[in-house]
C-alpha cells in the first residue's frame, strides 16, 4: 500500500504539465489532504488536444490556475508571472517544478549543434530562465513562511533530471544514446547545485530529481508507472529538510551519483 502523503504548501508551479509526470504530479497535489490554494499548471500549447485532461482538470478544481508558458520565451515567462504573481499575491510561490524537458535520439555522429542548442534552450537554460523570474515570489513565501530551515513547505526548486545524465551512471545507453539529453541534464544538475548555494541565503531550497524512467512520448520501455513515480515524488517532497539542499535524488529519495 502507498504510503500516504501530507505536507502543506500555499502555492505550486509546474512546468509542461499537459501530459505525463507533470500532468502526474498536478493531480498528486490537486488530491492532497491538505491542497495548495493555487496550483498552476503549464504548457506550450493549451489549446491543444494534449492538454484536453489538464483543461478538464481545471473545470473541477477552481484552485487550479492553467497557463501558456513556452520555458524558452521570455515574453511568454514574463506573462506567466504576471498571472501568478495576481493570484498569489503577498503569499509568493511556494513551489517551483521546473518539468518541461525534450529528448532527441542522436548518436556521436549525428548530433548537431542546431539540435543540441535546441534541447539545451529547453532543459537547461529555460529552468535557469523560469527560476530567475519567478525568484522574487520564492522569496516572499521564503520570507513568510514559518517553518524554519529549508523546506518545500517554505519554498524551493525542484528541477526535473535523469540518470541519463549521470556522468557515473550514463543510464539507459542501451537505450538510446540522445548525446544532447545527456549533456543538457548533466548542466542543470549543476544549475541545481549553483542554486543551492545561492538562493539558500534567501531561505530556498533547490535539489534535483531523477522521476525514474516512465512512458511518455520519448520514451516507450518504462520501468516504472506515472503513477508510481508521481507517489514516490511526493513522498520524497514532503520529507526534503536542509540538509537535502543542492542534492540529486530519485523518486524513491535516493541518492543518485552526480
Amino acid at each position: 500500500m502507498a504510503e500516504p502523503v501530507d505536507f502543506c504548501i500555499f502555492s505550486v508551479l509546474v512546468t509542461g504539465s499537459n501530459r505525463g509526470i507533470g500532468l502526474g504530479l498536478v493531480k498528486r497535489f490537486l488530491e492532497l489532504p491538505r491542497p495548495p490554494k493555487w496550483v498552476f499548471a503549464t504548457s506550450r500549447d493549451m489549446e491543444g488536444e494534449k492538454s484536453k485532461e489538464v483543461r478538464e482538470l481545471s473545470c473541477k478544481h477552481p484552485n487550479l490556475v492553467i497557463l501558456q508558458l513556452d520555458v524558452t520565451n521570455l515574453e511568454s515567462i514574463q506573462a506567466a508571472l504576471k498571472e501568478v504573481g495576481k493570484c498569489v499575491g503577498e503569499g509568493g510561490l511556494t513551489l517551483l517544478i521546473n518539468n518541461s524537458g525534450i529528448w532527441m535520439y542522436t548518436d556521436m555522429e549525428s548530433e548537431n549543434a542546431k539540435d543540441m542548442m535546441r534541447v539545451y534552450s529547453v532543459n537547461t537554460i529555460g529552468p535557469l530562465q523560469i527560476s530567475q523570474a519567478f525568484l522574487p515570489l520564492l522569496k516572499k513565501a521564503a520570507w513568510r513562511s514559518p517553518c524554519q530551515g529549508l523546506s518545500t513547505s517554505k519554498a524551493a526548486i525542484i528541477n526535473m533530471s535523469s540518470t541519463a545524465g549521470s556522468m557515473e551512471i550514463v543510464a539507459f545507453w542501451n537505450v538510446g544514446h540522445a548525446i544532447a539529453y545527456r549533456c543538457s541534464k548533466a548542466a542543470l544538475n549543476m544549475l541545481t547545485k549553483c542554486q543551492s548555494l545561492d538562493y539558500s541565503a534567501n531561505g530556498i531550497m533547490s535539489v534535483s530529481m531523477h522521476p525514474g524512467s516512465v512512458e511518455t512520448f520519448y520514451n516507450r520501455t518504462p520501468e516504472i508507472s506515472v503513477e508510481e513515480s508521481t507517489q514516490g515524488i511526493m513522498t520524497v517532497l514532503s520529507k526534503l529538510s536542509e540538509k537535502d539542499n543542492g542534492t540529486f535524488l530519485d523518486w524513491l529519495g535516493r541518492c543518485v551519483p552526480w
